[in-house]
């Protein structure tokens, strides 16, 4: 049994050990039926250039390595990320703080801890993943792609179609075997014909769900913004598409830019904060002030591992805009912003427990999906009961039934 070092002992903490929690368990005749809402693959490297025409070969996301081991993620979207730095290149490293060690800034794979490996090596088999997700007691889960984020990192949008159409065909091919695996379909939106006959094709091929970029045409730090937004007209014919598959929309943390805006002190904090987890908030607003949901009310739309604490601040700054600045809102949406979040709109958490309790007080129960983000360190694997047990205590069975898969179950169309 790999040991629980002490930076990962709090993941296995649980304040009580309540009845409920028995429901957790694999094998309990009375078990929860459990859907985690934001788990990754973990694809081959030639998952693109095996399915790729060979023209774009030289211009897929790739890790260099230069000739003192120094390796460098290199995308079409971002300048080159260094991804292992050898030891030799101090220049890549931070210069320590006073109350810092030379171990606590040493580059990251030197700090990974037993438990910290099980997930770095975890998900890369389809056999593996569904056994480590029984063990965890979770019945089916939502799929993103890892490496396949990528394939949005282009400001090239048909160059991002080409990505995005052979990471779905790879999620298809592996995945299509077990129905408890259920991969989202990338969509880059910006090709709009070729978008709208992806979706038709991920409809027609099982998929349970569309996933959009954050925003329509990726934005490379220091560019000007790109104008194409969901608030547009232009997208109209593909927001009609996808209301006729039935299929939901989801928007997952850092798409649509490049997040590493910040390169100095505080940086990976600052990015992981304001320039991945909220940027799925600004599309979900333009599509509910728009008018998309007036427009096309069977449409559903899920924020996905940006967590659930801002949404009750959202909801109430899009009302009291609606009604502060009436003289300017255009369109003139018939019900109030919050009305359309509430009917079209859900969001995935991992571990909130204070803003889990006060959305359900406030009603919003059935806007609450959970997961456990297998394999990210983010995510609660292989403590997934105890991070359950230790969040939903307070919550009524109703209520935890259905954060923990019922509505899920509801918004993906799931079988129990």
């Amino acid at each position: 049994m790999t040991a629980i070092n002490t930076k990962n002992s709090w993941r296995s903490q649980v304040a009580t050990n309540a009845e409920w929690q028995d429901r957790l368990d694999p094998d309990s005749p009375n078990k929860y039926f459990i859907v985690s809402c934001d788990n990754h693959a973990s694809e081959p490297m030639d998952f693109l250039t095996s399915r790729l025409d060979k023209r774009y070969h030289d211009r897929v996301p790739r890790v260099q390595i230069d000739d003192d081991g120094t390796q460098w993620l290199i995308t079409e979207g971002s300048d080159p990320q260094p991804v292992r730095i050898a030891p030799t290149r101090e220049d890549l490293i931070p210069t320590a703080e006073d109350f810092e060690t030379q171990e606590v800034i040493s580059p990251y794979s030197k700090k990974m801890e037993d438990e910290d490996m099980i997930r770095a090596k975890a998900g890369f088999s389809l056999e593996q993943r569904v056994a480590d997700q029984r063990t965890q007691g979770v019945d089916a889960e939502i799929v993103f792609g890892q490496k396949g984020t990528l394939a949005f990192a282009t400001p090239d949008p048909e160059f991002a179609g080409q990505m995005t159409r052979a990471w779905n065909r790879w999620a298809h091919d592996t995945f299509s075997s077990d129905k408890s695996v259920m991969p989202m379909a990338m969509i880059a939106p910006a090709t709009l014909d070729e978008a709208i006959s992806e979706v038709q094709w991920a409809a027609s091929n099982g998929f349970h769900g569309l996933w959009l970029p954050n925003r329509p045409i990726y934005n490379r730090l220091n560019q000007p913004r790109n104008t194409l937004e969901y608030c547009d007209k232009f997208f109209e014919p593909l927001w009609a598409a996808i209301a006729e598959t039935g299929l939901p929309m989801v928007l997952h943390v850092s798409t649509g830019q490049d997040p590493r805006a910040v390169r100095g002190a505080g940086g990976a904090i600052t990015n992981f904060v304001c320039h991945s987890m909220v940027t799925t908030m600004e599309p979900m607003v333009q599509m509910i002030s728009s008018g998309v949901f007036e427009r096309h009310p069977s449409l559903r739309l899920g924020t996905i591992e940006s967590g659930i604490g801002w949404i009750a601040w959202l909801l109430q700054q899009m009302d009291y805009s609606y009604r502060a600045h009436h003289m300017w809102v255009r369109p003139v949406i018939p019900q109030e912003p919050s009305f359309y979040f509430k009917r079209n709109c859900f969001a995935s958490f991992i571990e909130e427990t204070e803003a889990l309790e006060a959305l359900v007080e406030a009603g919003l129960e059935d806007n609450i999906v959970w997961s456990n983000d297998y394999p990210h360190h983010e995510g609660s694997f292989p403590h997934t009961k105890a991070a359950i047990a230790r969040q939903m205590g307070s919550l009524s069975e109703t209520a935890r039934e259905k954060v923990l898969g019922l509505n899920a179950a509801k918004f993906f169309n799931i079988e129990r």
